[in-house]
C-alpha cells in the first residue's frame, strides 16, 4: 500500500514539475529529485527524467548531476521531501486555476479512449521511466494504436525490426513476430494497451541497439574509451507518432557513414557465399613456392575465386604461377600478411580460415561502427591499431598513409579520440615510471653507468643526480623517488619528433630510432605509444599552413635544435580504433588478426547482451 502511495504521488510530482517546466514559471533543482528518487525508490526515477532529460542507466550523468547527488545526502532529509510531494497535488490544482487563462495546457489530461484508460492503468511502478514520462506527457494516448488496429508506422517498424539481421542484429531480440501475433489476437483495450507497452520497449531498444551499439563499449572493456550517445527513448517515440516521414526516420537510424554501408553490404554478399558452400579448403603442406608444380593448386585458384580475389580466374593448370602468384599477393595484402607470394603457415591458416568465422568477424565490426561518430571531422589522423597503419583525412580524402608500430599485447594501446595540440622536434624522453623500475632499475643495479651510453639522465627532486652516486639497491618499485630522462638526439627512444595529443593513457605518436620494425607485417612492439613511420612526411602534412621551408627537417636533425609547433589552421582530431573487417572504397575486403583478443571479448559480450535504454 505504500508503495502504490508514493507511485502516485511521484506521478502528481512529475506532472506538476512538467506543467511549470513547460509554462515557465518554476525550475527545479536537480538536487531535490535525486532526493525524492532515495525517498520512494526506483518507482519514481522518471522524475529524474524529468528535469534532466536523461533516463536512469540509459545515459551517464553529468558532472553537475554527480556533484547534486553527492550533496543531496548531507542537506536534504527524507521526511522533508516527502513533506514536498504530499503538497504537490494542492500546488498543482492551484497553479491550473491561476493559469487557467493563459492558454497553457494542462499538465494532467484525462485518458481520451478505452486504450489511453487502460494504458493509464497498466503504468506501474514496473515500467521504465521514460515510458511512463512519455505516456503522461501524451494523456496516455497510445503510440502504434488507432481505431483499434495497427499505425502505419507500427507495421513499419515491426518490418524494420524483422529485417535487423541485415545489420548484424538478433532479430529475436526485438520479437517481431510475438508482436504481430500479439496484434492480431488482441481484442480488448487492456490487450491493446498492452501491445502497446511492448512494442514501445522492444522499438527503443532496437532503435538504440542499431544507432548506438547492442553493448556500451567501456563496460566490456575498459581499453575502449568510446561513449555512444544514446538517443532519447522520447524522441523516439515521438517519431512514431509525429514524424513527417516515418519510413525515412527508419533508415536513418544506423549510421550513415560510407564505411558502415560498404562493410553491410558486403556482409550481404558474404552471407549468400556462405548459403552456396561457403570456401573450398585448400590442403595444408609445405611452403607453395612461385615456379611450383603441386597438385594443390587448383584448390588455392578456386578458393581465390571464391573470395572474388583479381586476377585468379586468369590461370589454369597445376604450376603455381603467373596470374596467380599476383593473386595470393592480393590476398595478402588483404589479410595483413606479408605480400611475397609464397605461401607458408600464416597464408595458408588465411586461407583455411572458413566463412563463418568471417561472417561473425564482419559482424562484430559492425557493432564498432555504430560506435563511431559518423563524422570524424575535416582534418583528421585515424590510426586502425589491428591493421598497424595510420592514415590522416582532410575534408574527405586521405592525403597520407604510413605503417605504424603499436603496444605488444600486454601493453596493448587504448581506443580513444583526441585533438592533436602541439608537434615538437627534438623531444626530451621523460621515461614512464612503469619502464624507469621494471627494466632500468635492474640494470642500474647491476652497473651504475648502464644509461649513460643511452644518454638517460637521473634527476631527483628536480636536479640532476650522478647516478653513479646512487646506492640504487635500496630502491625498488615501491621507493623509487627519480625520474629518468633521455635527451635528445638520434638514439631518443621518441626518434626526432612526436605529435602530442595529451591524454590519462599517457599515449602519442613518435617517430623512432627503430626502423626495421616498420618491415614487419604484423608490428605490435610498443609500450602502448604509436611509432609512426616516415615522421616528417606526418609532419609536412599536419604543419602545412606553416609553409616551412625546404630542408627545414634536416636542419632540426643537424642541429639538434629544439622546437615546438602548437597553431594550427583547423583541429586536427587522432581517433585510435580497433577494426579487424572493412571494406575500402576500391571494393577490397580486409581482415586483420586480433592481436589484442578483443573480437572475442565483444563476441563474448554480445551473446549476452540486451542493452536497454528505458
Amino acid at each position: 500500500m505504500v508503495e502504490v502511495m508514493m507511485f502516485r504521488m511521484a506521478v502528481i510530482m512529475g506532472s506538476f514539475m512538467d506543467r511549470f517546466s513547460r509554462a515557465g514559471q518554476v525550475r527545479f533543482s536537480v538536487w531535490a529529485v535525486f532526493s525524492v528518487r532515495e525517498v520512494i525508490g526506483d518507482a519514481a526515477g522518471f522524475l529524474y527524467t524529468l528535469t534532466t532529460g536523461e533516463s536512469e542507466g540509459g545515459f551517464p550523468m553529468g558532472l553537475e548531476s554527480i556533484w547534486a547527488h553527492r550533496i543531496v545526502h548531507k542537506t536534504v532529509t527524507a521526511g522533508a521531501m516527502v513533506a514536498f510531494l504530499m503538497s504537490a497535488s494542492t500546488v498543482l490544482a492551484q497553479s491550473n486555476t491561476a493559469t487557467a487563462g493563459d492558454g497553457a495546457a494542462p499538465a494532467v489530461l484525462e485518458p481520451a479512449s478505452p486504450i489511453a484508460s487502460s494504458l493509464q492503468a497498466a503504468l506501474g511502478p514496473d515500467v521504465p521511466d521514460s515510458l511512463m514520462q512519455h505516456y503522461t506527457a501524451r494523456a496516455f494516448a497510445p503510440v502504434w494504436v488507432a481505431d483499434n488496429s495497427l499505425t502505419e508506422n507500427a507495421h513499419l517498424a515491426i518490418a524494420a525490426m524483422a529485417a535487423s539481421n541485415d545489420h548484424a542484429l538478433n532479430p529475436a531480440n526485438y520479437r517481431p513476430l510475438e508482436l504481430a501475433g500479439q496484434a492480431e489476437r488482441a481484442q480488448t483495450p487492456d490487450d491493446w494497451a498492452r501491445f502497446d507497452l511492448d512494442m514501445s520497449t522492444e522499438f527503443v531498444r532496437y532503435a538504440t541497439h542499431l544507432s548506438s551499439g547492442r553493448v556500451q563499449p567501456n563496460e566490456v572493456n575498459k581499453a575502449l574509451n568510446v561513449f555512444p550517445d544514446r538517443p532519447e527513448p522520447a524522441a523516439l517515440l515521438s517519431a512514431a507518432t509525429g514524424s513527417d516521414d516515418f519510413a525515412t526516420f527508419l533508415a536513418e537510424l544506423p549510421p550513415q557513414s560510407d564505411n558502415y554501408a560498404r562493410l553491410k553490404r558486403r556482409l550481404a554478399q558474404y552471407r549468400q557465399k556462405a548459403a552456396t558452400g561457403g570456401f573450398t579448403s585448400v590442403p595444408d603442406g609445405e611452403v607453395l613456392k612461385p615456379g611450383m608444380r603441386d597438385a594443390r593448386v587448383p584448390f588455392l585458384r578456386k578458393r581465390l575465386m571464391e573470395e572474388d580475389i583479381p586476377g585468379a580466374d586468369g590461370h589454369s593448370g597445376q604450376v603455381y604461377d603467373g596470374a596467380l602468384i599476383e593473386a595470393v599477393k592480393t590476398f595478402q595484402e588483404y589479410h595483413g600478411l606479408a605480400t611475397d607470394g609464397v605461401i607458408g603457415p600464416n597464408t595458408f591458416a588465411r586461407l583455411n580460415i572458413s566463412i563463418e568465422q568471417k561472417l561473425i568477424q564482419m559482424e562484430l565490426n559492425m557493432e564498432r561502427r555504430r560506435w563511431m561518430r559518423d563524422d570524424l571531422g575535416d582534418f583528421y589522423i585515424f590510426v586502425n591499431l589491428a591493421d598497424q597503419n595510420l592514415k590522416v583525412v582532410k575534408n574527405g580524402k586521405t592525403i597520407h598513409t604510413a605503417r605504424v608500430v603499436v603496444g605488444k599485447p600486454f601493453h596493448a594501446t587504448p581506443v580513444f579520440s583526441d585533438t592533436l595540440e602541439y608537434v615538437e622536434v627534438n623531444p626530451y624522453w621523460n621515461v614512464p615510471y612503469s619502464i624507469a623500475t621494471r627494466e632500468y632499475l635492474p640494470d642500474l643495479q647491476q652497473n651504475p653507468s648502464a644509461l649513460s651510453s643511452k644518454n638517460i639522465r637521473v634527476f631527483q627532486n628536480g636536479s640532476e643526480v650522478a647516478a653513479t652516486q646512487v646506492g640504487w639497491n635500496a630502491y625498488s618499485r615501491q621507493n623509487f623517488p627519480f625520474r629518468l630522462r633521455q635527451d635528445p638526439g638520434p638514439s631518443n627512444a621518441l626518434g626526432r619528433i612526436k605529435f602530442m595529443f595529451p591524454n590519462e593513457f599517457n599515449i602519442y605518436i613518435h617517430d623512432t630510432p627503430s626502423k626495421s620494425l616498420f618491415s614487419q607485417a604484423e608490428r605490435a612492439f610498443s609500450h602502448g605509444c604509436i611509432r609512426v613511420s616516415d615522421p616528417f612526411a606526418l609532419a609536412d602534412v599536419i604543419l602545412a599552413d606553416h609553409n616551412l621551408p625546404d630542408g627545414v627537417w634536416k636542419r632540426y636533425l643537424e642541429s639538434g635544435e629544439r622546437d615546438v609547433f602548437s597553431k594550427f589552421s583547423q583541429p586536427v582530431e587522432v581517433h585510435l580504433t580497433y577494426l579487424t573487417a572493412w571494406m575500402n572504397k576500391d571494393g577490397s575486403t580486409h581482415f586483420r588478426h586480433d592481436i589484442y583478443d578483443r573480437d572475442k571479448v565483444l563476441l563474448d559480450a554480445l551473446r549476452t547482451a540486451m542493452t536497454d535504454n528505458l
